[in-house]
């Protein structure tokens, strides 16, 4: 190389080196100071609480890197050439490969790693990018090129390399230089210090304790009538539309605010002094005199405990009346200590006596007026409620995904004295919100389908919560000198712990040191390297992690796509979910969601069920007008038919009304081949009626072996008491339909029946 072409190179080499190796040394001041910074300022507001707190001076726990996903980095255009090539010589590629796999193997590297915060498997991963990044650029940067060439010709030592790799790695990593500041932001251990403006006054507390049908809650709500202002937080829109009603036939002018509805009661839209809320919706900066947080004990619900924690630390009132289980009050009062406020309990006692049977019921036959049975999924709801209406038993239905306008009239039709409907087929789903005639509850069963932390179905035992509330339903509308009954196991009580969830501005701060990460890894990552006390846990985030990964493909701003995961669908419904899908598309293209869109969408209008899967989409179209109406209060301009959405809902609500009331009909015609089976088996014991057919013939047995319930009960898809269950239903209905029919008598079926089991 001639003289003149090694002082053109020079100025430039000190350009790419120097600039290169100040900015590392002021990147790594900068973070260390501003990390330094921050921890001042976060040992001086925790200073206050510390002592209420017994895990602040506990180390941070380790990250979990598995989730930590490696940014892509785009390639240098190195304007001036390969700088480094002319200054030494061009470096070879089979070469360069021995250089990065000694320097993989020195375990003096991976200890020094360890250090920066490079575990196995971040090292692994970096160095895997690292070597890509040396082996595939066209040229590398001049300073990391005359490095590898020193040490290539015996000049440098293998560890050269390690500056070099470690600024790749935080490249690639950028969590890795502000991990201090994102323990800061996901510390959760102090909630209480969220609420500034709750902090700033001295609240009273006060607990009413009590089991179901106790009038807990009525005291509460008396005082909230009586009072300059007030909020009542409940847990179903249906609590919410009870006190928002009573309260305005009370005279006090009260507003209602849930999911997808505003309602106002003065005409101009000016907020009321009373408002009825569900408990996600309640505000903690408005100041009120009282506030009423009903059902306390589900702070400890693993999804949507985090609502009451806010509530019960956040509201701002003067009096706040906790309802509750008794088996809460520890737990609450602790929860106080930690703002510094007393709590006062008053306790009462259940209005009703309710005993324990003994016994079971062991028979549908052995049901009587009053009785409720609860069961935990749809399939044993119909099968159930088809059994006794094939008894000549009306039934009436309430489980979960059906409307609210559907429960009441359901609830309506089971309560009223002159419907000849007097037994209830449930799900847990009357425990709140309804209040129904029981007299006697049955628990079909003590475990409940749930979904665990990795995704797996899995059976579990109701709580003693959970079988509490259910089993109090029974006698709160009877009249009070009379006694209700159930079939309850009671179970050990539970720990008590209060949820919580990261907030929108704390996912933004994440956001701002990982402008990378999609929402789903962020919110990961954050309840990664959160800490909380004891006393609280991190709420579960699947489902937000499930609709943040469904949306993570359509461009929205950060804000925007957490409003969207945090909308209450269901995600098992596939309908919801693609309307969700669609929503966010339309949404990101800035077109507004009309109602001829949404009409097209679902085909309005819809045709009443012919079968029970008609019923559940119009079950699911209902929740998407649901979803509409939930983005339309957070998203006014994009969502803007609310009315006339509203509706249609509402004669969707009367069609799935009319479909409950004639559910054994389509139960019935959900499911021919079994209709067709027990139309055969009715034929062929029809003609055997009188006669006996011999025993051990061949060809019986060639039939009864070709035979559809033969085929069923040999696969383990039916049952024989199951076949005999549905034959009895189909007699019964062909009785019933047929006035021609002569009637079968009582003998006759017994022996046919028990022909039918030896057959089988």
């Amino acid at each position: 190389m001639s003289v003149n072409r090694c002082l053109y190179l020079l100025p430039r080499l000190q350009r790419h080196i120097s600039p290169r190796t100040a900015r590392i040394t002021a990147a790594g001041c900068q973070a260390s100071a501003g990390s330094s910074l921050l921890h001042r300022q976060h040992q001086a507001g925790s200073v206050v609480c510390s002592r209420n707190v017994s895990s602040n001076n506990s180390s941070p726990k380790p990250p979990d890197t598995s989730l930590f996903v490696p940014v892509s980095l785009k390639a240098d255009s190195l304007v001036d050439g390969d700088v480094g090539a002319e200054l030494t010589q061009p470096l070879d590629k089979n070469e360069l490969l021995k250089l990065m796999n000694r320097f993989y193997k020195r375990k003096e590297m991976q200890m020094l790693a360890a250090d920066s915060g490079l575990d196995a498997r971040l090292f692994h991963q970096a160095f895997i990018s690292f070597r890509k990044y040396v082996l595939e650029m066209t040229a590398l940067p001049a300073d990391l090129h005359i490095v590898l060439s020193d040490i290539r010709y015996g000049a440098g030592h293998i560890d050269d390399i390690y500056p070099y790799f470690l600024r790749h790695a935080k490249q690639i990593f950028p969590m890795l230089d502000c991990m201090d500041d994102l323990r800061k932001i996901s510390d959760l251990r102090v909630p209480a210090n969220w609420y500034p403006e709750a902090r700033a006054i001295q609240r009273k507390v006060i607990f009413h304790a009590g089991p179901t049908n106790s009038g807990k809650t009525y005291h509460a709500i008396q005082r909230y009538l009586t009072a300059k202002s007030g909020v009542y937080c409940g847990p179903l829109k249906l609590l919410a539309h009870e006190i928002f009603e009573k309260s305005n036939t009370a005279g006090v002018a009260c507003d209602l605010v849930t999911g997808e509805e505003r309602t106002f009661v003065d005409l101009d839209s000016r907020p009321a002094a009373h408002v009825a809320c569900t408990i996600e919706m309640c505000n903690v900066t408005t100041k009120y005199e009282v506030a009423v947080i009903d059902e306390i004990q589900m702070i400890r619900d693993s999804s949507r405990g985090w609502a009451w924690t806010r509530a019960l630390l956040g509201l701002c009132a003067e009096e706040i009346h906790v309802c509750g289980e008794p088996a809460a009050i520890d737990f609450v009062r602790e929860l106080m200590y930690t703002t510094g406020e007393e709590m006062e309990v008053n306790t009462y006692k259940r209005l009703t006596p309710i005993t324990v049977l003994d016994q079971a019921v062991e028979s549908l036959d052995n049901l009587s007026p009053g009785d409720c049975i609860v069961c935990f999924s749809k399939n044993d709801i119909y099968s159930i409620s088809r059994q006794i209406e094939a008894r000549g038993k009306e039934c009436a239905v309430i489980y979960g995904s059906l409307p609210p306008g559907t429960k009441l009239s359901q609830a309506k039709k089971f309560n009223d004295p002159d419907d000849p409907c007097k037994i209830l087929v449930a799900t847990d789903a009357i425990g709140m919100g309804l209040n129904l005639s029981i007299k006697r509850i049955i628990f079909n069963s003590l475990v409940k389908p749930n979904t665990n932390e990795k995704g797996e179905k899995q059976m579990e035992t109701i709580s003693t919560s959970q079988a509490l509330q259910i089993a109090g339903r029974a006698g709160r509308s009877v009249n009070p000198g009379n006694s209700a009954w159930l079939c309850v196991f009671i179970f050990p009580p539970l720990s008590q712990t209060a949820g919580l969830h990261p907030t929108a501005e704390q996912i933004e701060m994440f956001a701002y040191h990982l402008p990378d990460a999609t929402l789903s890894n962020l919110i990961e990552i954050f309840v990664s390297l959160s800490q909380v006390d004891g006393m609280y846990f991190v709420c579960n985030i699947d489902d937000f992690k499930f609709l943040a990964d469904m949306i993570q493909h359509i461009p929205l701003n950060l804000r925007s796509r957490y409003v969207f995961c945090t909308a209450p669908i269901n995600r098992k419904q596939l309908f919801v979910c693609t309307s969700f899908l669609k929503f966010a598309r339309q949404f990101s293209r800035d077109e507004p969601l009309t109602f001829d869109w949404i009409c097209r969408h679902i085909h309005w209008p819809l045709p009443p069920p012919k079968n029970i899967k008609d019923l559940v989409h119009l079950e699911a179209v209902h929740d998407v007008l649901d979803l509409y109406l939930w983005l339309s209060y957070r998203f006014m301009d994009m969502f803007p038919d609310t009315v006339m959405v509203r509706a249609i809902q509402q004669k969707l609500d009367q069609i799935i009304q009319e479909g409950v009331r004639n559910i054994t009909r389509l139960i019935r015609a959900t499911d021919p081949p079994i209709t067709d089976l027990l139309q055969k088996q009715s034929k062929r014991r029809n003609k055997t009626v009188g006669s006996k057919s011999p025993k051990g013939k061949k060809g019986d047995r060639k039939e009864k072996e070709s035979s559809l319930a033969y085929r069923l009960i040999k696969d383990g898809l039916l049952t024989p008491h199951l076949l005999q269950e549905l034959q009895k239903e189909w007699f019964k209905d062909q009785v019933q339909d047929s006035t021609n029919q002569s009637t079968l008598d009582p003998e006759g079926n017994k022996e046919k029946e028990g022909k039918l089991c030896l057959q089988l």
